[in-house]
């Protein structure tokens, strides 16, 4: 079959594209390869590697963008707790239907058929008789039948193979780990030491997860003069009635579905999907949409016809990022995987319906930097405008723009290099970092030959502009001007 091969003029894709580096993406080459490809975040995994193997990730790169001339996001994924079993003698085990099966928080030597240890040592207190545990993402199935001490015990009600340090879920959520583990802690020091703008926050339960994990990061990053973007991932089942405050204390959320749909079953994610995707973007917030978007290609060179469909769904809900985990960390095509990601992804942008009227009827704006953005989207929609450039310090008039939909490309111009590489998530938003220049109509006749020089604007072409007066402060964006390129 032939390779679809990537297009990569301006803008040419809104959705972007989150891709996770590991052994199979490391090498210098294959990784300008993912850059030119598609990937506009690099994630880096902390529940594998050292403090020194992340430290080396990030600055190769921060490389590989700057040869590929790219704007590429970091975000640090923290582990969080670690809700796992123990070892086996053999490496694993095999649970036959029915038979009756130990998780014991103070075994040390390794498990058997009949028991294992416990990496969790408070799943005795967290658990009762009826409740039902899901190992290994749900394919293990057990009963628990009664608790004695630190021994859980329980019937296999679903069998399977099941191996050294395999994840337990409790269905319908209640473990009582805590978010944030000691290991969380130092990791987001080691990411604020390459000022990752993204740090994702495994297994929040509240506000106070969030609240708390950006506290730290704040701290951690204080040498740096750098505040990182939090966001918040949605794997636990307690969290969907927090989600509205989970949001509010989050820059964005991840739609984790593997460890969710664990918890809530397969069956009500979709549905989930789409109400959080929708809730971020009414929140001012981003969305990422993660887990087996791609699965089938870390072993095969073309998707399926589901995962086609998952992706182009996830596109047409509004989520700001797709996300690829073992398909360019482990699997044997990532490059391909992203080409083909990049690919669903346009043909779904074209399928978008565009109804910003609807989504201003009843919307009121409490500050005039949001209304202004708000304004050139619609003018910019109306008169057929070929971009919208956001002059922006924090990049925040550009990610209001991007919560709606709108056939005209934003460009966010900053001279701030981290608001920069953080709007590289934002949907529809291409960040471009000029020199601060003080005076306006200097600043507005830059950006004007900037995006002509590379190709985006012509002769003819009209493009609305926003900025603040006086310029370079943080949140005053306050002027709405459309302009004609002679």
């Amino acid at each position: 079959m032939r390779r679809p091969k990537p297009r990569d003029p301006p803008m040419t894709r809104a959705t972007k594209i989150v891709a996770t580096l590991g052994p199979a993406s490391s090498a210098p080459e294959v990784l300008e390869r993912l850059l030119r490809a598609g990937v506009d975040v690099v994630r880096l995994n902390f529940s594998h590697g050292s403090v020194q193997d992340h430290i080396a990730r990030a600055e190769l790169v921060r490389a590989a963008a700057g040869r590929v001339g790219k704007t590429v996001a970091l975000m640090a994924d923290l582990q969080g707790p670690k809700i796992r079993v123990g070892k086996f003698a053999g490496g694993s085990v095999r649970l036959e239907a029915g038979a009756r099966f130990v998780l014991d928080a103070a075994r040390s030597e390794p498990g058997d058929a009949g028991a294992v240890g416990l990496d969790y040592k408070e799943l005795p207190r967290d658990v009762r008789p009826g409740d039902t545990l899901l190992l290994n993402d749900g394919l293990i199935k057990l009963a628990v039948e009664d608790v004695h001490g630190e021994r859980v015990g329980t019937r296999v009600v679903l069998g399977g193979e099941l191996g050294d340090n395999k994840g337990i879920n409790k269905a319908g959520g209640g473990l009582t780990a805590p978010a944030l583990t000691a290991k969380d802690m130092e990791d987001i020091k080691t990411a604020m030491a390459f000022q990752a703008e993204y740090v994702a926050v495994s297994f929040p339960k509240s506000a106070t997860d969030m609240e708390m994990a950006r506290q730290l990061a704040n701290v951690a990053g204080e040498a740096w003069r750098h505040k990182p973007a939090m966001i918040a991932k949605i794997e636990r089942s307690e969290a969907i009635p927090q989600l509205e405050a989970i949001l509010r204390a989050s820059d964005g959320i991840m739609v984790a579905r593997g460890d969710l749909a664990v918890e809530v079953g397969n069956a009500a994610v979709p549905a989930l999907q789409k109400k959080m995707i929708r809730m971020a973007r009414e929140h001012d917030k981003v969305a990422i949409t993660a887990t087996q978007m791609m699965e089938s290609m870390i072993l095969a060179p073309v998707p399926t016809r589901a995962e086609v469909s998952d992706v182009a769904n996830a596109v047409l809900d509004g989520t700001d990022a797709v996300m690829l985990s073992a398909e360019t960390a482990t699997g044997r095509y990532p490059v391909e995987t992203v080409e083909h990601m990049h690919l669903i992804a346009l043909e779904a942008e074209r399928a978008e319906d565009i109804e910003l009227e609807s989504d201003f009827v009843n919307k009121q704006f409490g500050r005039i930097d949001m209304a202004i953005a708000m304004g050139a989207l619609f003018t910019a929609h109306h008169l057929g405008c070929k971009a919208i450039i956001a002059l922006t310090e924090s990049g925040s008039t550009a990610l209001w723009m991007s919560r709606h939909n709108i056939k005209v490309p934003i460009y966010g111009l900053t001279s701030q290099p981290n608001s920069q590489r953080r709007m590289a998530l934002y949907r529809n938003v291409c960040p471009i970092l000029t020199p601060k220049v003080t005076e306006r109509e200097a600043a507005l006749a830059q950006a004007e030959a900037l995006l002509v020089e590379r190709g985006v604007l012509k002769p003819g072409d009209t493009y609305a502009i926003t900025c603040g007066e006086p310029m370079g402060h943080p949140g005053g964006t306050n002027m709405l001007k459309v302009g004609e390129v002679r």
